[in-house]
């Protein structure tokens, strides 16, 4: 029988020191049995544990990336039920159950592997707990502040509440009903076959036209529309008779979209005319499979969601440091190896990390992609009108790609072919450059001086539009990432220095451009075009020997006092499309997508202070996510500005407002850097994302937000000068959209055969006295609650007006649920109990 093995993690204080925290570890065997001394207990950490701060008779190493490893130096057994308390001290603080170590296995002496999960996390309650440092001034949001932050928002009549999400050109609606049924007469041309069949399917659970009521004939056709762009429509519906005219295919399925908004579950929809199209063509959601693998279902799933609300671009970043999760015929090894996460116990995997454990094929680190897989996601995006970008990250954020290929170099060097073993190799044995990157991995970098790098992403290119082909869909850019390439790679490679002297290149800067430059002309040749992360477009500082400074942690990723990157000239033109994405606010590096666009890059914005749905939607130990660049509720994606993006400026991570002055330095877009603004984009990197529920709470609702700005029109906030009467607009447009999610859109998602399973926020809670006032931050959403202490369900008492609790009553439980039952986070408020 495996060892059971009990464990709690508690952070006592995050005032030690400069930017360090004190936590304790409890650890109890519970098992009958001891453990026999040399046994080690691995675990994840995004927080370094400085080693000489660990407690006398422990020691706590840190291997690679996020794993470390625990051991005891007393040289004795752990007998039954021994506990042990450990000490440490940590780098940067814990404010939430995102910072606390994750993962634990255990491997005994005589090699035995157990998994033993998350630890127990004590509540966080104190000031010294809840805060990052002294100068963190951003209170935790409880359950009072919350209710406080809501008390701006108001119900409104369901009629003042817009229809259609995200918002059209323009919509008015009559008093008449048009009927439809699941036999409608669908008139489609050839062109729209693919629109005509989905249409049927969407149709094909509503009920026959009742009694003398006939259903309405359905006209679909492609046409001139009084609105700019492919993806515009108009939709015409009358008591007789639906037409829905489209300026492409992607236009009359945009015009589905919005039908099925209006269409109500018996099958009639409003009389009137809508007349739309986007406000930019570019609207994406980037999903992170490599750190935690998602399953073909779970993208399906999103697909689906995206389309509803007319997003057209999945970015899927399919490789990382964690994960490769693309099969790839001609190297086999980056997914035998390279998608496998664990302790392997035949063969090789990469350590676990980010909490996915040491059991490979149960690790939701685990995990790849094949061909039919991957063509029956192209296939699905397609037909849904979104095209899939691929991404295969580097130069950094490589490590996966790295160890398979050097696995590969060490099988055929074995077998004696020498030539072969090198053909895809992507690193320098010989290097002995000293780095560490945001992630904490030493190892983690292609050396981009070798020409079998370029061979290797020759293939895989090769491979990845061979699959596009197969899968009739075409395939029009491949991203290369390229972001957070550590200072000290490639300094210390014999390799890279050869070539740089050979070119009479004085940084590494140089070579990193030209490596992009190889890239773009490797895409070029097949057609493509290249994207990829800011970072692939801007001139770094120079990097040598000496001047190198060590990476900052993937959860602070601003550096105090850096040079603000510039744009590159030499990478002007078409076909380069960048992804601006770090602008956490008073990094100084705020403006840079602005100055990309004005240098001449097309530009999708992916800001990380807005648009980053990996990051907790609040301060609130029990939200999970990471907020290095702040917390990201819905509210911060539906408010921001694309094209003045200053205008809306928030305060950074620790709440201090930004400086008038830096804001007034900010560079804004010249007019012809606006027409370089392509859309913007949502991230869900995947750190946290262990599992599908836990990717889709993290996407939605946000991503409605993003939908909102990316395709609605310009609400006007930023033409307003008054800042107050800036603010009111903006409250007044907020409050609308709460109302919409609240009443109309997030009760359709609750509908089959989606049901996607979106956050619902916690209540606000307020006691006063023996009186409890609860609301909502999405008003139409009920709030149930008990006074007994039992949990609430939705057969539990509805909170429509403040309670009187009776006296003896010790505990209120309050909870946010859907249409379907599903629960927020219960809040508990404790009464003083009096007879």
């Amino acid at each position: 029988m495996p060892h059971r093995v009990e464990i709690a993690w508690a952070c006592l204080s995050n005032l030690v020191g400069e930017e360090a925290f004190s936590a304790r570890l409890l650890l109890r065997n519970a098992s009958d049995a001891p453990i026999a001394a040399g046994w080690q207990l691995y675990f994840n950490t995004c927080r370094r544990v400085l080693a000489d701060s660990v407690d006398a008779g422990w020691r706590i190493d840190h291997l690679n990336g996020d794993l470390f490893r625990l051991r005891s130096t007393s040289g004795a057994d752990w007998q039954p039920g021994e506990a042990f308390e450990i000490g440490y001290v940590a780098q940067f603080w814990a404010i939430s159950v995102t910072d606390a170590p994750l993962g634990f296995y255990l491997i005994e002496a005589d090699g035995k592997v157990t998994d033993l999960g998350d630890p127990e996390i004590q509540p966080f309650t104190r000031p010294e707990q809840l805060h990052r440092h002294a100068r963190d001034l951003l209170p935790s949001l409880d359950a009072a502040r919350r209710y406080r932050e809501n008390a701006a928002l108001r119900l409104l009549p369901i009629e003042e509440v817009g229809r259609i999400t995200p918002r059209p050109l323009h919509a008015v609606f009559g008093d008449g009903r048009c009927v439809l049924s699941g036999t409608a007469d669908i008139v489609a041309g050839p062109a729209l076959a693919g629109e005509a069949a989905f249409l049927r399917a969407l149709l094909a659970e509503l009920p026959d036209a009742a009694g003398a009521v006939e259903a309405a004939r359905i006209v679909l056709e492609i046409g001139a529309v009084d609105a700019e762009g492919p993806e515009a429509y108009a939709l015409e519906i009358g008591p007789a008779a639906l037409r829905l005219r489209g300026a492409s295919a992607h236009g009359v399925f945009n015009g589905i979209q919005t039908l099925a908004q209006l269409l109500a579950p018996d099958g009639t929809l409003p009389c009137g005319q809508v007349l739309d199209a986007p406000r930019f063509g570019y609207r994406g959601m980037m999903l992170d499979v490599a750190r935690h693998f998602s399953s073909t279902a779970t993208v399906l799933r999103l697909l689906d969601c995206m389309a509803v609300y007319k997003l057209n671009k999945l970015h899927l970043h399919l490789t990382d440091d964690e994960g490769w999760r693309l099969q790839i015929d001609a190297l086999p090894e980056l997914t035998a190896i390279g998608s496998k996460r664990g302790v392997a116990g035949q063969g090789a995997a990469l350590p676990a990390s980010f909490g996915s454990g040491a059991d490979v094929e149960r690790s939701a680190g685990t995990g790849y992609y094949d061909a039919a897989d991957f063509i029956a996601i192209l296939r699905y995006a397609h037909a849904r009108h979104i095209e899939v970008v691929p991404e295969f990250n580097m130069p950094g954020h490589a490590r996966a790609a790295v160890l398979a290929m050097r696995a590969r170099h060490e099988r055929l060097r074995a077998q004696g072919d020498i030539e072969g073993a090198e053909r895809y190799l992507l690193s320098d044995p010989d290097d002995a450059s000293s780095y560490e990157s945001v992630q904490m991995w030493r190892d983690n970098v292609m050396c981009i001086a070798l020409p079998s790098v370029d061979r290797f992403f020759d293939t895989v290119v090769a491979h990845v539009a061979a699959l596009y082909r197969e899968a009739g869909v075409p395939l029009r850019a491949v991203h290369t990432g390229g972001d957070e390439v550590p200072l000290g790679a490639w300094l210390g490679s014999p390799v890279c220095r050869a070539l740089m002297r050979e070119r009479g290149w004085l940084d590494v800067g140089q070579l990193h451009a030209d490596f992009v430059e190889r890239c773009r002309a490797i895409l070029a040749r097949h057609g493509l075009a290249f994207a990829g992360w800011e970072e692939t477009a801007l001139k770094h500082g120079a990097a040598t020997a000496e001047g190198c400074a060590p990476a900052q942690h993937e959860n602070t990723r601003k550096v105090e006092g850096a040079p603000l990157p510039l744009p590159r000239p030499a990478f002007d033109g078409p076909g380069f499309q960048v992804y601006a994405w770090n602008n956490a606010w008073g990094s100084g590096k705020e403006d840079v997508a602005y100055r990309l666009a004005n240098g001449g890059y097309d530009v999708v914005l992916a800001n990380a202070a807005n648009l980053y749905f990996d990051l907790a939607y609040a301060k609130d130990p029990q939200e999970p996510g990471y907020y290095w660049a702040g917390f990201v509720e819905t509210r911060h994606a539906f408010v921001f500005c694309p094209l003045d993006m200053i205008a809306s400026a928030a305060s950074d991570p620790m709440g201090h407002a930004i400086a008038p002055e830096r804001l007034a330095a900010m560079t804004r877009l010249s007019a012809e850097g606006r027409t370089r603004i392509l859309g913007l984009q949502g991230q869900l990197w995947g750190e946290n994302a262990r599992t599908r529920e836990r990717v889709e709470y993290l996407a939605a609702p946000r991503m409605l937000a993003l939908a909102e700005r990316a395709w609605a029109p310009d609400p006007g906030w930023c033409r307003i000068d008054d800042p107050a009467a800036r603010a009111q607009a903006i409250e007044a447009d907020w409050n609308e959209f709460a109302n919409r999610l609240g009443q109309r859109e997030l009760p359709r998602l609750d509908r089959a055969p989606l049901a996607y399973g979106y956050r619902l926020p916690p209540p606000g809670v307020l006691c006063e006295g023996r009186t409890i006032h609860a609301n909502v931050a999405l008003p139409g959403l009920a709030l149930h609650y008990t006074l007994d202490g039992s949990v609430p369900t939705p057969a539990s008492p509805r909170y429509t007006q403040p309670v009187a609790v009776p006296p003896g009553t010790a505990l209120c439980k309050v909870a946010t649920f859907d249409t379907r039952g599903r629960s927020s986070r219960i809040v508990t408020i404790a009464l003083e109990p009096h007879a």
